[in-house]
């Protein structure tokens, strides 16, 4: 090539290209991996200069270059490609490729309104010191180019108008211990953020999205999960659509519960008019999710509840719909339907499902949640009311028409009420589950508000964290690593603030919490099981029996220390029953694994000193931080060993964990015959899991006859799941005949926080 060439730097002025330095910097990311070319990089990125390129786009070029050869064969291209991103990162935010002392880099970005001045009030000049000994700033060349991409794009302090970086990972990483144990005892905190920077730093704990962008910050909300509850009253959905807008704009995925609203048609104040229905309201839901960016993190997305036999179901259930018009269509929410045994038992009888509105069966509603023999003595007491405005429909037609809409939109998902209710650490008679969340693995209880600022509602909020099962060696890690998890989360309960009263009353009383797993494929696949065939049945109920008694037990611990949650009263735990006393017994047709943990101790001291935390576990999916660990995501199967997702950053691909190794154990997404091992594996976990799993249902129209999945294997599907004890389920995917690397598009709810 032509050596010619010059390079404007980042003052303007001009000079030769150096192709020994940009060879020698390429040769320092390729130290030590396997199967990389330093020349091949050096080719692809030489016939792509021009003269008068600028310094960075230089790097930009390379680090493109090495990124384009990731492949199977070459899997370590993806950590050359990372390597050249850190470099050129840390360039960008200093100048320089060694990071400056942490304590002047906190001062300058204090000064700047970047990071939370009460780090410098918290923390000692001396005590920074110490912190600085804890970091590793070579933990930074473990990422993938993957994560770096999305500790750029999403994680990292920034400007997000003009682009300017402001830190690198490992400043993130302390910081956000620092932050979350700053109330701790001196005595004892800096082990514990050590002890929590190391955890985090070196993937063995994920944290979601809004923790990893705003801790550290002067921005203060951080759950997830966001459960609003709207009553059937103009003032109701008013304080409701208020909520939403404010918990958007806080970076929060939502799940709104509007089943109690009355039917189109209904009387209002005693017949002086009728009732506009559902649909206008949802309209106006929808207006107020899509209100506010959030800040270049993510947009915002909401998911919707309602139940079967709402009187307008059947217009409810083509709201997603691509067909139909503006007016009949509110398409930018997701839906969750609600079902329970009755109405499944009217489909396998061959029976007729009737449909009301909330407002003229009292009490129907709230017993659906709340008791089920209760419930079916009502619909049926109601069912022969003849003077009650209801209708018939065969159960197996509106079965039929969710599980269409289900399979042609992929995002009408599905709510067990009875199971959540029935396998749940709150007792339903005084704190009913009436709802999930954007992303269907929360289950806390709520309350409508009659204003925004009615002290009597509650929002549910829900902060997650996850292991990541692949970094585990062995179970009894989880010990620690879960004191760490439930401490920190804790903690951030009390940090965070709380835009809206009803929430920081649910919280404060209930201080839930949602701990899950990201990595599990990996995991199977180093442990030799698959998804299919029931190998990872066993190894699956000891690896969440481990999770949900540490968890626990960190819980219990830190009720003895700190004091249990003010509403631990309204636990089941509180009379000493534990998820092992009420799942579905047909788990153990499955596994016949015993519990090998000492789980009657723990209830003894549960029952006497209580828990921190009504809840501690949680599954929920983790498109984007999985990414920052190298990990597979959440419980999923991978679609291939080289994913490509597409997200506002670009295209990344990323290879499974331990490729060269493992390849032959990972089972792939539609290698899997069918759902039912899964949905097997989802049971055992749900066995143990506090709340609920975002699990997915999977269909390759070429494994069915005349290439189109059958209603009746989705329905089929369903009713396994319930059998299971399966509380919710979450996408419905099908093959759409591209390829197994196709790209995967980053959804609403990886946008959304319940993402982690």
């Amino acid at each position: 090539m032509n050596n010619n060439l010059f390079v404007t730097k980042r003052n303007g002025s001009k000079e030769p290209i150096d192709l020994e330095k940009i060879h020698k910097v390429i040769a320092w990311a390729a130290n030590g991996l396997d199967n990389v070319s330093v020349s091949q990089v050096e080719l692809k990125s030489h016939i792509q200069f021009y003269d008068g390129i600028k310094t960075a786009d230089i790097h930009e070029t390379i680090i493109k270059s090495a990124a384009d050869l990731i492949s199977e064969e070459t899997p370590d291209y993806q950590y050359l490609a990372a390597r050249l991103a850190i470099f050129h990162l840390r360039k960008k935010a200093y100048g320089q490729f060694e990071p400056p002392k942490l304590y002047p880099h906190v001062i300058k970005l204090v000064e700047a309104g970047k990071y939370d001045e009460h780090l410098l009030t918290d923390y000692t000049p001396e005590e920074f010191e110490q912190l600085e000994s804890f970091m590793d700033h070579a933990r930074d060349l473990d990422f993938s180019y993957a994560a770096v991409k999305q500790l750029e794009g999403k994680y990292l302090v920034q400007n997000r108008v003009t682009g300017e970086i402001y830190e690198s990972a490992q400043f993130l990483y302390i910081l956000v211990a620092a932050c979350l144990f700053a109330k701790y005892p001196k005595e004892t905190r800096l082990e514990y953020v050590k002890g929590f920077y190391n955890a985090i730093s070196t993937f063995k704990l994920s944290l979601p999205t809004p923790i990893m962008a705003g801790v550290r910050t002067p921005t203060r909300q951080f759950s997830s999960c966001v459960l609003i509850e709207c009553g059937d009253s103009l003032d109701s959905i008013n304080a409701t659509s208020s909520s939403i807008v404010k918990y958007v704009s806080q970076r929060a995925g939502i799940g709104i519960n509007a089943g109690r609203i009355r039917a189109l048609g209904s009387t209002i104040r005693n017949g002086e008019a009728f009732h506009t229905g559902c649909i206008p309201f949802y309209k106006l839901f929808q207006t107020a999710v899509k209100s506010c960016s959030q800040g270049g993190v993510r947009g915002g997305a909401a998911t919707l509840f309602y139940p079967l036999w709402h009187l307008e179901v059947e217009s409810l259930l083509v709201l997603k719909n691509n067909r139909g018009v503006e007016e009949n269509r509110v398409r930018h929410l997701d839906y969750g339907v609600q079902f329970n045994k009755l109405m499944y038992q009217r489909l396998i009888k061959g029976q007729s499902i009737t449909l009301f509105s909330p407002s003229d069966v009292p009490g129907l509603y709230d017993a659906f949640f709340e008791d089920q023999d209760k419930f079916e003595e009502l619909y049926v007491k109601y069912e022969a009311d003849e003077s009650i405005r209801k209708k018939c429909i065969k159960a197996i037609e509106l079965f039929t028409l969710f599980a269409q809409e289900r399979a042609s939109t992929g995002r009408i998902y599905l709510q067990n009420v009875d199971h959540c209710n029935t396998h749940s650490p709150f007792d339903p008679t005084v704190a009913p589950i009436r709802q999930s969340n954007l992303c269907l693995e929360i289950a806390l209880p709520t309350k409508p508000m009659e204003d925004v600022n009615d002290p009597n509602g509650e929002i549910a909020l829900c902060t997650l964290s996850a292991f990541n099962l692949g970094a585990i060696d062995n179970l009894d890690e989880l010990s620690g690593l879960a004191d760490l998890a439930v401490r920190a989360l804790d903690s951030l309960l009390d940090y965070q603030d709380y835009p809206v009263p009803a929430a920081h009353t649910a919280t404060m009383g209930r201080r839930t919490l949602g701990i899950g797993v990201i990595n599990y494929a990996y995991y199977l696949a180093k442990n030799g099981v698959f998804y299919s065939n029931g190998s990872a049945n066993n190894l699956t109920h000891r690896t969440f029996e481990a999770i949900q008694y540490h968890l626990l037990k960190a819980s219990n611990e830190l009720a003895i220390e700190q004091g249990a949650c003010p509403k631990f009263n309204e636990t089941r735990l509180s009379q000493g029953i534990l998820p092992i006393d009420t799942y579905k017994k047909e788990i153990d047709n499955i596994t016949g694994e015993p519990l090998h943990l000492d789980w009657e101790s723990l209830r003894a001291s549960i029952k006497k000193h209580g828990v921190r935390n009504s809840t501690v576990s949680a599954l929920m999916p983790s498109e984007t931080s999985s990414q920052i660990s190298n990990a597979t995501n959440g419980i999923e199967p991978p679609r291939g060993l080289i994913s490509i997702k597409a997200s506002k950053d670009g295209v990344l691909k990323q290879v499974v964990p331990e490729y060269q190794r493992l390849k032959d154990n990972y089972e792939l997404l539609w290698n899997i015959p069918n759902n039912e091992g899964y949905l097997q594996l989802v049971g055992i976990m749900q066995k143990f899991i506090d709340q609920t799993i975002s699990a997915n249902t999977n269909y390759d129209p070429a494994r069915f006859e005349g290439g189109k999945v059958p209603i009746k294997q989705v329905l089929k599907d369903m009713l396994t799941a319930y059998k299971l004890g399966v509380k919710t389920m979450y996408y419905h995917n099908t093959r759409d005949g591209a390829d197994d690397n196709q790209i995967e598009v980053e959804d609403d709810c990886a946008g959304g926080a319940c993402k982690i």
